[in-house]
């Protein structure tokens, strides 16, 4: 890729919709926290350590690895500083808006009260906004794994404290013997009350699982979905219908969803006409950032400057911004592409 498209991706304003808020913390944070609770975790004090602890065999291990990362947020000052800490470094890649996946169950069962849990969180993200001018959104993420207690409480949580910054509900952790249709009842509560549905499907499992997030869950966005590839009828639903994929192409070689960046299905999913957005998942967890994942799509699509910016374009368009918001970003966006066209072709 050209210096010149690499710096263009740099300074391009954007919004990401698919990145986990503990798998976002810098090795710095977590280290942080680390040393707070030395003897006590596996997680190292050392931030070079912390990018070694994050080599994982596979899927499994990696969602091992993530609660022992949860694990470490015990205290409300611990959460808070998590969360601060990411919209600083999320800010400093010119991310703009944000739609962070939040897993309150863990917390939950760490001690943390309802109540307490809403108000640091919300004080946190306004803090963000106030201190690097990064607008954050909560997406409440069932932990699929844990079962229907977890869907009980994380739609309790949703539903009874309902924070000012909450604007959907999404189902992650494992797909393989976590049927969607366990959590439509849950799911039909959410859209009822207004929040949108953002379901994790066919990442490491089939479209089946895609298509019963649509018609299970209600799914308006699916987070990775690239195995939707599978169905042509699927695809072209997804295509038909408008319904986004938040697809993280290096997440989805690190956890073993694919086994190389160059087998990854995003570029038939764009020629299907489906429409997609790249994000991060869990940046530093995966040894990325949002900018290099700008970078891996330009190169996977060919993207010159105006590709990339239209994949921007895209994420503001899928997000769940108000109507101002994404209006003022997309003439940021528009700006900048007008005074920064001349990056070439990778």
């Amino acid at each position: 890729m050209s210096p010149e498209l690499t710096r263009f991706i740099a300074g391009l304003p954007k919004a990401e919709l698919h990145v986990h808020h503990v798998g976002a913390a810098s090795p710095h944070i977590v280290a942080d926290l680390a040393a707070r609770y030395e003897g006590s975790t596996p997680v190292p004090a050392d931030p070079a350590l912390v990018e070694k602890f994050y080599d994982f065999r596979d899927f499994a291990h990696f969602l091992q690895v993530y609660l022992q990362v949860v694990d470490l947020i015990r205290k409300p000052e611990d959460l808070w500083t998590l969360i601060h800490g990411v919209g600083g470094d999320m800010a400093a890649q010119q991310v703009r808006y944000a739609e962070l996946t939040i897993t309150p169950y863990p917390h939950l069962a760490r001690g943390f009260a309802p109540e307490e849990f809403c108000e640091v969180i919300e004080d946190a993200r306004r803090r963000a906004e106030t201190d690097f001018g990064i607008v954050l959104r909560w997406c409440f993420d069932i932990p699929g794994d844990f079962g229907i207690p977890a869907a009980d409480q994380t739609l309790s949580l949703a539903l009874d404290q309902r924070p000012d910054g909450l604007v959907s509900f999404g189902l992650g952790g494992g797909e393989n013997g976590v049927p969607r249709a366990w959590f439509a009842p849950h799911f039909a509560a959410a859209r009822a009350a207004g929040l949108h549905s953002v379901p994790h499907a066919g990442e490491v499992s089939d479209a089946q699982c895609v298509w019963d997030a649509i018609r299970e869950l209600g799914a308006e966005r699916i987070e990775h979905g690239i195995h939707s590839v599978q169905d042509p009828a699927l695809l072209e639903h997804l295509a038909e219908n408008t319904i986004t994929l938040d697809v993280c192409p290096t997440s989805n070689v690190r956890t073993g969803a694919v086994p190389d960046l160059a087998e990854h299905p995003l570029p038939a999913l764009v020629a299907a006409g489906v429409p997609v957005t790249v994000n991060t998942d869990d940046p530093p967890m995966f040894g990325t950032d949002l900018n290099r994942e700008y970078a891996v799509a330009a190169e996977l699509l060919s993207l010159d400057a105006d590709g990339v910016a239209d994949l921007a374009r895209t994420a503001v368009r899928a997000s769940f911004l108000d109507g101002a918001g994404k209006r003022a970003l997309l003439r940021d966006i528009d700006a900048y592409a007008a005074q920064n066209s001349s990056a070439p072709l990778t």
